[in-house]
């Protein structure tokens, strides 16, 4: 794999062309093992490309390009639902001669349109990620992870996972050493631990409810408390059964699952934001120890409490 090309379109994303660049772009390192490639950015046609971020692209290459490229990089695009029919085909046609393809963010969109994703797992940033299965229902797509290789076509989540995405094709075509040789120079993990999931906020949801409001407002200023359904069906003054059944008409959940969502939300923003031990927020956030915060919290994140502090954590030791 030496020869890439990068597919540029209307609306292109910057940081995500600028990422193909550093990664399949720069010159020769022969000190630390990396090779160079044979690398050109290519549009629909020669010319001007217009941008996403209030400047514009111009491109020397056309698709005639993409068509000797061992891989074709397609780069996210806030307009992938308007990409020319001749991109399509292009990449379309790369794959079915043996070369493979690349993408992350948006630019799954493309590879949908193209019919690559039929049948494959993929992924794409967790914002966008319902969208890309309901335009491709016939895509496996997979909100958690960093990437997803399958069948020479590789998907990243957002942003820097695209980086993710081309360091692990890096690791399959030249090894670990090449791989970690590229990580250096860009200064990022040659591996990072966990998926997307770990980068999604949770939010304490602050859902309207018809009769339940007020118990619901209750149960967030009391999540260190016992909130088992028949407590809060005492509160409400009506029969566990009953409450377990009003409770998932008004808030589309179970009071299990609301109660653990709010829980889990309170952690994040105590990791965040304070320096308090993990027992004592798995008190405060009602987990009870942090044996049981860490395996809801692993559950749900893919992380630990911990290593998300260190990612996250805004509030140092004196």
């Amino acid at each position: 794999m030496r020869n890439v090309a990068t597919i540029v379109t209307d609306g292109v994303e910057p940081f995500g062309l600028g990422l193909f660049c550093e990664v399949w772009g720069e010159e020769e390192h022969p000190e630390d093992g990396a090779p160079a490639f044979d690398f050109a950015v290519c549009g629909p046609q020669a010319g001007r490309i217009r941008g996403s971020n209030g400047f514009d692209l111009f491109v020397e290459h056309g698709l005639e390009r993409v068509a000797e490229a061992d891989l074709v990089a397609v780069c996210p695009t806030t307009q992938p639902d308007q990409v020319p029919q001749s991109v399509l085909d292009a990449i379309r046609d790369a794959h079915a001669r043996g070369a493979t393809i690349l993408t992350h963010c948006t630019g799954a969109f493309v590879l949908g349109a193209a019919g690559m994703l039929d049948g494959r797992r993929c992924a794409t940033h967790w914002r966008h990620a319902d969208r890309l299965a309901a335009a491709f229902p016939d895509a496996k797509v997979d909100a958690d992870v960093l990437y997803v290789d399958d069948d020479r076509v590789f998907t990243g989540a957002g942003c820097a996972a695209g980086i993710d995405a081309c360091l692990h094709l890096v690791r399959m075509e030249f090894g670990a050493k090449v791989a970690g040789a590229f990580a250096r120079r860009i200064v990022v993990p040659p591996q990072r631990d966990g998926g997307q999931a770990q980068f999604v906020r949770t939010p304490i949801v602050e859902q309207d409810a018809d009769t339940l409001q007020p118990l619901l407002e209750w149960a967030r200023a009391h999540l260190e408390e016992d909130l088992a359904v028949d407590v809060l069906a005492r509160r409400a003054l009506m029969s566990p059964r009953t409450f377990a059944r009003r409770f998932r008409d008004e808030t589309g959940t179970t009071p299990h699952q609301w109660v653990t969502h709010q829980r889990l939300a309170l952690a994040e923003q105590l990791l965040e934001d304070t320096l308090l031990g993990i027992d004592e927020i798995a008190g405060r956030a009602g987990f009870g120890n942090a044996a049981t915060l860490r395996h809801h919290f692993s559950a749900v994140r893919g992380t630990t409490p911990a290593d998300y502090r260190r990612t996250f954590g805004c509030v140092e030791a004196s």
